[in-house]
């Protein structure tokens, strides 16, 4: 069979995709909720590109993430450390989200209020007024990777070499840069969880690796710890660095948001809907025959949902394309859909609110420091940020 073409094979001539997929899902919605794509280093897989699609597709039982049911699968070089619960269906996914669901509920996560609370004054403390500043790596990256190293219980001395190697692992710069991360990452966290089993200090990682956790599995351990650590932060960075880049890039927004404080909230979640952080779902792969959205999908094909492009589909979302932080409606669905629905959506919200409300509070004036039109966004199959955020606080 032929192979499909890739996103940027569609994409007009020249057009940069990182910085600005969306004119391109809006072509393919026009043509139809599900799409024949290939994707570089995964192979053609089935792409949704609308909301009720979406759903769909993150619902259905018969779509499952264990890739073992690709049929091009033939090894375990998908699991890149460890097995973890996105990579698993019910039975094993339901085991291993219950050990862990209780650190990550509602009530859990507002005890950790003060904590974040003071990590972002801390950090904002330490930024210079009347220069440029790099608000991704001076304060939208260390505050959620302080926060979930505490909460999990990783040294701060450590802090530094784990975002290295998630970096790496999430936004590979090769292959062989990515599977050496992987490795030494793996190695950390093996020898991280033998001293904390050595000496349980009550943190995640403690229960994790004593008996509290005893159904784990040495690969199902490896794993749960790994997707806690780098899901735990990567995607939040995104997310608070696109929600202040959509504030500045819409002047009329943030000064609204400065007139009334307590539409924080909203403005974290129209960011959510507009600038995805989690650009599209794991893939999903089917177990049988099954139709979605009238494209017949064939035993072993691979499915990959668009989050990003559902989240801008104009049929739930009137006016997709403009940023409105007083927008009402229905969800969008960038923590996903369904069983798999992120177990971090409270914490995520919770530091980016924090953290956007922090920021304004101490600082009247922010600006762009460079042509925002300049910006690198990276991305990949799954994930999309910016690389830096250049600005002026006053």
């Amino acid at each position: 069979m032929k192979q499909a073409p890739t996103l940027q094979e569609l994409a007009p001539e020249g057009h940069d995709l990182a910085a600005d997929p969306f004119p391109l899902y809006e072509q393919l919605r026009a043509k139809g909720p599900v799409h024949r794509v290939h994707v570089p280093e995964s192979g053609d897989c089935w792409l949704v590109v609308t909301r009720d699609a979406a759903r769909q597709a993150l619902t259905d039982p018969r779509l499952r993430n264990d890739i073992t049911h690709s049929s091009s699968w033939h090894t375990d070089g998908g699991h890149a450390v460890g097995r973890n619960m996105l990579q698993s269906d019910p039975p094993q996914h339901t085991r291993l989200r219950q050990l862990v669901a209780g650190h990550f509920s509602p009530a859990r996560i507002t005890s950790l209020y003060t904590q974040i609370e003071a990590i972002a004054d801390d950090l904002l403390a330490t930024l210079p007024e009347r220069e440029t500043v790099d608000l991704v790596h001076r304060y939208a990256l260390p505050l959620p990777v302080s926060v979930i190293c505490a909460l999990l219980g990783v040294p701060e001395t450590d802090r530094a070499p784990f975002h290295t190697w998630s970096n790496e692992l999430v936004l590979p710069s090769s292959p062989e840069a990515a599977a050496a991360a992987s490795a030494e990452l793996a190695a950390y966290i093996t020898d991280l969880l033998g001293r904390k089993a050595q000496s349980p200090d009550g943190t995640l990682l403690a229960d994790l690796a004593t008996a509290e956790a005893g159904s784990l599995t040495p690969e199902e351990l490896l794993g749960m710890v790994f997707l806690l650590l780098v899901a735990g932060h990567e995607t939040t960075v995104n997310l608070i660095s696109a929600t202040v880049h959509s504030l500045l890039a819409h002047p009329a927004q943030l000064a609204l948001l400065r007139a009334d404080p307590a539409l924080v909230a909203h403005a974290v979640e129209e960011s959510l809907r507009y600038n995805t952080p989690v650009h599209a779902s794991t893939f999903r792969f089917a177990a049988e025959p099954l139709d979605l959205a009238g494209t017949p999908i064939a035993t072993g094909d691979a499915v990959l949902v668009s989050l990003a492009a559902a989240s801008r589909d104009p049929h739930p979302f009137p006016a997709p394309d403009r940023f409105d932080i007083r927008r009402q409606g229905p969800t969008h669905l960038a923590f996903g859909h369904g069983l798999h629905h992120c177990l971090g959506a409270p914490l995520a919200r919770a530091e980016t609110t924090i953290a956007l409300r922090r920021l304004l509070e101490r600082h009247t004036d922010i600006d762009f420091a460079t042509d925002p039109s300049l910006l690198t966004w990276r991305t990949s199959t799954l994930l999309r940020g910016l690389a830096d955020l250049p600005v002026h606080l006053g």
